[in-house]
């Protein structure tokens, strides 16, 4: 692997970006923002696992989390499914915020940094 890559190139943005042994994921988003606080979380959360497997790592792994809700109402729902997935004894540093999103039906976006494996 080069010291640096990007994944998943677009127009506007990359999905994940690698440099140097540390992983940057774009803002993860659902795709179907029908879903509850806790849909929408699950769904983002299996996107964050797929892009760093991609990137040969894992949620063990992780140095910072952003969190965005469009509410800080759903807190409550989205710690729910945070603290199902997030992998215990690797709990990484995290901030939690209410911003108005990009999409007016998403209710979640998460932005990753971690470290990849080797």
């Amino acid at each position: 692997m080069s010291d640096f890559q990007r994944f998943h190139v677009g127009p506007r943005l990359s999905e994940m970006a690698v440099h140097h042994g540390t992983i940057y994921l774009a803002g993860q988003v659902p795709d179907d923002n029908s879903k509850d606080i806790r849909g929408q979380t699950a769904e983002v959360l299996a996107m964050v696992d797929r892009l760093l497997a991609e990137a040969g790592s894992d949620k063990t792994r992780l140095l910072m989390v952003q969190i965005f809700l469009a509410d800080m109402a759903d807190f409550q729902g989205m710690n729910e499914v945070w603290d199902a997935w997030v992998a215990p004894g690797h709990t990484p540093p995290r901030a939690t915020v209410q911003a108005r999103l990009a999409k007016p039906d998403c209710r979640v976006e998460i932005v990753v940094t971690a470290a990849a494996r080797g």
